[in-house]
């Protein structure tokens, strides 16, 4: 199915999801999708797998928990939240080096908390890995420094697609 790309998130300079100079991170970009979804896309390599050729557990649900904290952006763009609790569902084997679309929505959202669930799609479309997280509203000053904003969260430079494909 074909979707709008409404805008494109920043990223930022360590992060080991999106850092841009992380050398040894996914450096995952993340698109907000007309009907208020987020789509992380990443190419997760060599460094990243747990069983030789297949991506670890924890790297596929660092990828989850970081597209779900980050949806909520798309209706609340000053909200940043911090992982409360997250259950995730192994289906299928993550391969290296292809293309991984991970999908995620706000499913419930109150002043405080709010929660969401994503998918971990395989180049077929596939999903081989789910979630479902809680996440605590918090300011930006109460998670990184005051510095963060203004030398290590930035505009990704990487074009977005107008449409893809999920």
């Amino acid at each position: 199915m074909q979707r709008r790309v409404i805008a494109s998130q920043n990223v930022s300079r360590m992060c080991i999801v999106c850092g841009r100079d992380n050398p040894l991170g996914l450096q995952g970009r993340f698109y907000e999708l007309d009907g208020g979804e987020l789509l992380g896309v990443f190419t997760p390599r060599e460094e990243h797998q747990g069983y030789p050729g297949r991506l670890h557990g924890g790297v596929s649900s660092a990828m989850l928990d970081e597209t779900i904290g980050r949806a909520v952006t798309t209706a609340h763009a000053d909200t940043w939240g911090v992982t409360v609790e997250l259950t995730v569902k192994y289906r299928r084997p993550v391969p290296l080096d292809d293309e991984i679309r991970v999908v995620g929505r706000i499913t419930r959202d109150t002043t405080r908390l709010f929660e969401g669930t994503g998918e971990l799609l395989l180049a077929d479309g596939s999903v081989a890995v789910e979630a479902r997280g809680r996440y605590l509203r918090l300011p930006l000053d109460a998670i990184a420094d005051e510095a963060f904003a203004a030398t290590d969260w930035f505009a990704d430079e990487r074009r977005a697609p107008d449409e893809v494909d999920l």
